[in-house]
């Protein structure tokens, strides 16, 4: 998968499209990279990937 950040275009990893599905919308087709995503919910960057810990070991199909 080569996705981008439909905001900044920064490539994008695994987790943050599962990230921009878990918050966003499940069914969203563009995805936006952590530092968006962070903005967009004014966290830092760090908070959202502990967020990936956590769903990933609740056993979140969307991270791997």
């Amino acid at each position: 998968m080569h996705e981008q950040c439909c905001q900044c275009g920064a490539p994008l990893t695994q987790d943050e499209v599962g990230l921009t599905k878990k918050l966003i919308n499940r069914g969203a087709t563009s995805y936006l990279c952590y530092p968006c995503l962070a903005q967009r919910f004014a966290v830092t960057v760090e908070v959202l990937q502990e967020k990936v810990n956590e769903f990933r070991e609740m056993g979140c199909t969307l991270f791997t």
